[in-house]
């Protein structure tokens, strides 16, 4: 009993031991293939995305390394892939910038120190059990805010595009315009090698999608450059990459240093794991055939940055591309992962000599095709045409980022996604109901509108949680309904059906109305309350002070019993009491 019960929780902290019942050889030879394809695609943008982060090329090839391992053991996803990507290095570059010029040796350290911060953030979140709070990013914020991000990152390879210094400036908007001022200063031979390596990789990826494009020019415009002596021509190359394993190495911190990195590090925390489990979750919903466990997969994804900060990685998310092609190629397991680990530890050992005439323009190409489809233009469209407010909500996000910088865009984003809660909580749906004839259902008045309304009755459904935030607008609801009435009602019908929260200022604005009609000579039936409801409203005494006879399940059992010609204000006879009232059939 012992031995099942260690089994069990070793499966639950390293998920992969489960997948490992019943693997074959057959499964062991998708995982290789898998393996093999993603290596192909990783090492090319592994130094692409870690020149967008401002680091040295190796630092990316090392983020292949440790947190790919640790993260097939202890992932709960069997096909995600993690490594460096573009929005959250384009993150670490805004932020640790501001602190050390990018690829000077004090950036690397800040860089590295913020990739243990991440890993340290993420598995506190997990061990309290705090995964839901990155909910609190609607996604029509996340759409905006990672919109914003890929034009930035754009906006940031145009240097490398064009061949010619851009100073910083304090906006992409400023660079933007730099760049189109000095267009002049262009290198001629380091646009076209960009442009061309463009139209490669999209006519290939059209082609197919899993074919290694970027591997493909990077490795010709590498022979060409050294073949014809580009570099020398102008054109910007990566030079000397180190080779070799990590070593071990202890970041350098101090308590200044924690809270000069602690915006960045929030930053790329929250949208590094609403990436990666939305990733994690879009596998799993097509497969079917394994969970995914948020909470699990935040200590997974934290181990893995907080481990491989000791080995000098370059902090890591999942990637969707790497991840949509792992799936593709046959992926079974997180052995597919150890095996591209595997072929990146080659590649350092044997192959960084052949990087040194990479040129920058082709990384930058790489980075383009990666990122301009992060510009959600349909979501916009979809939003336009379903829901005017989430658009709105997009476009100022998309707006706020781009102007004001990332950082800000994501905690204006968090701010508006808790205005936009609290919107929507303080002025929810309510209705006033009617019967459609030959049936006992009763339906919103406005979208039916041949529903049958009885005067002596009227019946309203108040359709959200009822709390603090909307307490008022409830009370005022209820008035402003008897006032649209001709003829006072002698009966108020609350459909509590759709009401699965209440808290004590809920409770108090429920007496108050109850106070108000009782003043109008307007007795309150209450139909449908949830348990949850039921139980709050019984331990606030307002059950006793109502009366059983008055609470029904639901609305067409309330207005029969009103109905009913032995019906009296004191006493019903002839209403049954909620726990024994069964549906009528429509």
């Amino acid at each position: 009993m012992l031995k099942a019960n260690a089994i069990i929780i070793l499966e639950k902290i390293f998920p992969i031991l489960e997948s490992f019942k019943g693997y074959r050889k057959s499964t062991f030879k998708s995982d290789l293939i898998a393996g093999l394809t993603v290596a192909v695609i990783f090492v090319p943008q592994a130094i692409a995305y870690a020149y967008l982060a401002g680091m040295p090329p190796i630092y990316g090839l090392y983020a292949g390394l440790i947190p790919l391992v640790v993260y097939a053991i202890m992932g709960t996803s069997r096909h995600m892939s993690i490594g460096p990507v573009a929005v959250s290095a384009i993150l670490v570059m805004s932020g640790v910038s501001q602190l050390a010029d990018p690829f000077s040796d004090q950036y690397v350290v800040l860089t590295i120190f913020a990739g243990l911060l991440i890993g340290i953030t993420q598995i506190i979140l997990s061990i309290l059990r705090l995964g839901f709070l990155v909910n609190f990013l609607s996604h029509p914020v996340i759409a905006g805010f990672i919109s914003a991000a890929a034009v930035i990152i754009i906006i940031s390879q145009l240097k490398d595009f064009l061949g010619f210094e851009i100073p910083r400036m304090e906006s992409s908007f400023d660079t933007l315009v730099y760049a189109i001022e000095n267009i002049s200063n262009a290198h001629l031979l380091t646009a076209a090698i960009c442009l061309a390596s463009l139209v490669i990789m999209l006519v290939l990826k059209k082609w197919k999608k899993s074919f290694p494009s970027a591997l493909l020019v990077v490795v010709l415009s590498t022979f060409l450059t050294w073949l014809f002596k580009w570099d020398q021509m102008g054109v910007g190359i990566i030079k000397e990459v180190p080779q070799g394993l990590p070593s071990f190495m202890i970041p350098e911190y101090s308590m200044q240093t924690v809270i000069d990195l602690l915006p960045t590090v929030f930053t790329v925390t929250f949208i590094g794991v609403v990436e990666s489990i939305g990733i994690a979750k879009t596998l799993e919903m097509k497969h079917k055939s394994y969970v995914v466990r948020p909470n699990q997969e935040l200590l997974a994804l934290g181990t893995s940055k907080v481990i491989g900060s000791f080995f000098q990685a370059l902090p890591t998310s999942g990637s969707f591309t790497r991840s949509a092609i792992n799936d593709n190629a046959g992926a079974k397991s997180g052995v597919a992962s150890l095996i591209t680990a595997f072929l990146v530890m080659l590649a350092l050992l044997f192959l960084t000599p052949l990087f040194y005439y990479i040129p920058k323009a082709v990384l930058a190409a790489i980075i383009l095709v990666s990122v301009y489809k992060l510009i959600d233009v349909s979501e916009a469209k979809y939003l336009w045409k379903t829901r005017r407010r989430d658009f709105i909500t997009m476009i100022l996000t998309f707006i706020v980022t781009l102007v004001l910088g990332i950082e800000v865009g994501v905690f204006a984003g968090i701010i508006l996604s808790f205005m936009l809660l609290l919107y929507s909580s303080s002025l929810p749906h309510v209705v006033e109901l009617g019967n459609i004839k030959g049936t006992n259902v009763y339906k919103n008045i406005q979208r039916f509108p041949e529903a049958i309304v009885d005067e002596d009755s009227l019946a309203i459904r108040f359709d959200n949680q009822l709390i603090f935030s909307n307490a008022n607008y409830f009370k005022d609801s209820i008035k402003s309904f008897l006032l649209k009435r001709e003829h006072r009602p002698k009966y108020l019908i609350l459909d509590a059906s759709n009401i699965h929260d209440m808290d004590s200022t809920g409770v108090h604005a429920l007496k108050d109305v109850n106070d108000i009609l009782v003043k109008l000579e307007i007795q309150l039936y209450i139909s449908g309350a949830t348990g949850p409801v039921r139980d709050i409203l019984k331990r606030s005494g307002f059950m006793d002070e109502l009366g059983k006879n008055r609470q029904f399940l639901h609305v067409f059992d309330a207005v029969e019993a009103i109905q009913s010609p032995s019906h009296s204000i004191e006493n019903n006879n002839h209403a049954t009491q909620f726990n024994l009232r069964k549906k009528k059939p429509t």
